[in-house]
C-alpha cells in the first residue's frame, strides 16, 4: 500500500472516531423534521420568475417563495460549483479542504452534514452532481464514503438521457429528463425511509441548467418568442454534438437553457407533491439554493455586475428558499446575507446535535427562520484561492483513487469523464495569498482582486 493511500485510510478512521465520540440519538423533538436539500448547477439569482425574470416560468420555485422563507441575499460560498459543494457538506471556506477550483475533491477527513445526520438516525441519500471526488466505490470521497446510505449520482453534470453510478457501482443509463430522472429516484429513496420509519436526509444536486443545454420539446416551445436581439448575438459553449467549444446564437442558446431550468422547476414539484400526498410536507425542511451565478452564455438579464467565476454580486449571488409549513407559517423575505457554509450549523441546531469539533465558517439561521434575526453578527468571508494546479507537490489522494467514471457530453482533453485532484501545500508562498477576496458585512461588500480594493456595496 503506498504512503497517499495509508493517509486515506488513516482519515477515513479518524473520522469514524470522531463520529463515534458524538451522540448516536436524535436529542431534540420526537418527531425530528425530515431534510431535503437541492440545488440548481449554474442557476443565478434572477432565474427565477418571483424574481422578477422577465422570460422564466418557475411556477414551483415561485409558489415555494411565496409561502416559505424567501432568502433575497443568499450567496454561494465561492463563484464556481465544487468549492460551493463542500461548504453545504462541512459548514467550512473550500480552503480548509483544498477544493480550490472544480475537479478538486474534498478531503476524506471532512466530517459531512451526512456523517452527523447518519449518526442522529437518519436515512441518507444523495441524488445527482456530487463533484466532490468520484462517484465510485473505491474513492475515498464518494457520497458513500462521505456518510450517505444510497445514492444515484454523477461525478459532474449531465443533460437529457444521463448516466449514472448507483451505489458506486458501474455506470447505467437512465433515458428521459434529467432533473425528473433524479427526482424520480429521490422518492424512492423518500418511499424506502417512510416504510422504515426513519427520518430522511436527501440531498438533490440537478445537473441542471449547466451548459451544453437541453430540453424537452414541450419545454423548449415555452420559449419561441425570446427577443429577436438575442438572435443577433453569438456565444461560445460545448457542442452537443463534439463535446467541444462552438459558436451559437444566444436566442438558441437561452431557449435551451430555460427549458431547462423550467423542467428542473417542474421536478421540484413533482417532489412537492409526493411530500404532500404521503403526510410528509408540513414536517419536511426543504431548501433550494443554486451553486454559483450564470455562465457568460446565459446572464443577459441580471441586474448584478459580473457572472459565473467573479467575486461579483453576479457569481456569487443565488436563489435561497426555504419551506418548512410546520415551522415557517408565514411567508417572509429577508435580506440578511446567508450563505451555503450555514446550512451544516443550522440543521446541527435545529436537531440539536453537536456541531463538528473543528472550525467552521458558516452560523445557523435557526433565527432567521424564527423571525428573531435581523443581521449577521460578522462578515461572510469569500476567496478564490489562486493554488496553482499542485504540480510537483505531494498529491492528497492516490491519482487511480482520483479517476472518474461517469460520463458527459463536454469533453476534457481528449476524455469525456473527469478526474480529480487535491494536494499537500509543503510551505506558503507570496503567490498564495493571490486572488479575489471579500468581506461581505450588512451595509458594504469590500472585494480585493478583481475590484482593485474598491469598497462596494453589495448590489
Amino acid at each position: 500500500m503506498n504512503d497517499t493511500l495509508r493517509l486515506c485510510f488513516r482519515a477515513m478512521a479518524g473520522t469514524a472516531v470522531l463520529l463515534l465520540l458524538m451522540p448516536s440519538v436524535f436529542s431534540g423533538a420526537d418527531d425530528p423534521p425530515n431534510i431535503i436539500l437541492c440545488m440548481g448547477d449554474d442557476h443565478g439569482w434572477d432565474e427565477t420568475g418571483y424574481n422578477g425574470h422577465p422570460h422564466l416560468q418557475t411556477p414551483v420555485l415561485d409558489e415555494i417563495a411565496a409561502s416559505g422563507l424567501r432568502l433575497d441575499r443568499f450567496y454561494s460560498a465561492h463563484p464556481s460549483c465544487s468549492p460551493t459543494r463542500g461548504s453545504v457538506m462541512t459548514g467550512r471556506h473550500p480552503n480548509r479542504y483544498g477544493t480550490f477550483a472544480p475537479n478538486y475533491s474534498i478531503r476524506p477527513e471532512e466530517i459531512s452534514i451526512a456523517w452527523i445526520l447518519q449518526k442522529a438516525g437518519y436515512s441518507c441519500g444523495h441524488f445527482g452532481k456530487w463533484h466532490l471526488g468520484p462517484v465510485k466505490a473505491a474513492s475515498p470521497t464518494s457520497p458513500g464514503a462521505m456518510g450517505f446510505h444510497q445514492w444515484l449520482s454523477h461525478d459532474n453534470f449531465f443533460e437529457l438521457n444521463p448516466t449514472f453510478s448507483r451505489n458506486g457501482a458501474s455506470p447505467e443509463q437512465f433515458k428521459g429528463e434529467s432533473s425528473e430522472i433524479v427526482i424520480r429516484e429521490t422518492i424512492r429513496f423518500l418511499e424506502t425511509a417512510q416504510q422504515n420509519g426513519k427520518p430522511f436526509f436527501a440531498v438533490v444536486w440537478f445537473g441542471s441548467p449547466h451548459e451544453p443545454y437541453s430540453g424537452l420539446k414541450k419545454d423548449l416551445a415555452l420559449y419561441t418568442d425570446l427577443p429577436q436581439e438575442y438572435a443577433d448575438r453569438q456565444v461560445t459553449l460545448t457542442s452537443n454534438k463534439t463535446g467541444r467549444q462552438t459558436r451559437r446564437p444566444l436566442r438558441d442558446v437561452l431557449q435551451e437553457r430555460y427549458a431547462e431550468i423550467t423542467a428542473m422547476d417542474r421536478a421540484m414539484g413533482q417532489l412537492r407533491k409526493w411530500l404532500g400526498d404521503n403526510g410528509q410536507r408540513q414536517n419536511t425542511l426543504l431548501w433550494y439554493c443554486g451553486d454559483n451565478g450564470t455562465p457568460r452564455d446565459g446572464i443577459v438579464t441580471s441586474p448584478f455586475r459580473g457572472q459565473k467565476g467573479t467575486m461579483y454580486e453576479g457569481g456569487i449571488r443565488v436563489p435561497g428558499l426555504i419551506e418548512w409549513p410546520e415551522r415557517i407559517s408565514q411567508p417572509s423575505q429577508s435580506e440578511v446575507n446567508t450563505v451555503t457554509s450555514d446550512m451544516l450549523p443550522t440543521i446541527c441546531e435545529l436537531l440539536d446535535v453537536p456541531l463538528p469539533e473543528r472550525p467552521l465558517d458558516g452560523i445557523s439561521l435557526k433565527p432567521l427562520i424564527d423571525g428573531v434575526m435581523t443581521e449577521r453578527s460578522a462578515p461572510i468571508c469569500f476567496w478564490s484561492f489562486k493554488g496553482g494546479n499542485g504540480a510537483g507537490a505531494e498529491p492528497y489522494i492516490a491519482s487511480e483513487l482520483q479517476s472518474g467514471t461517469t460520463p458527459l457530453v463536454k469533453m476534457t482533453g481528449d476524455i469525456y469523464t473527469r478526474n480529480f485532484r487535491n494536494f499537500h501545500h509543503s510551505g506558503i508562498s507570496k503567490n498564495n495569498f493571490d486572488g479575489d477576496r471579500v468581506l461581505l458585512g450588512n451595509r458594504y461588500k469590500l472585494l480585493q482582486g478583481t475590484g482593485r480594493g474598491r469598497t462596494n456595496r453589495a448590489v
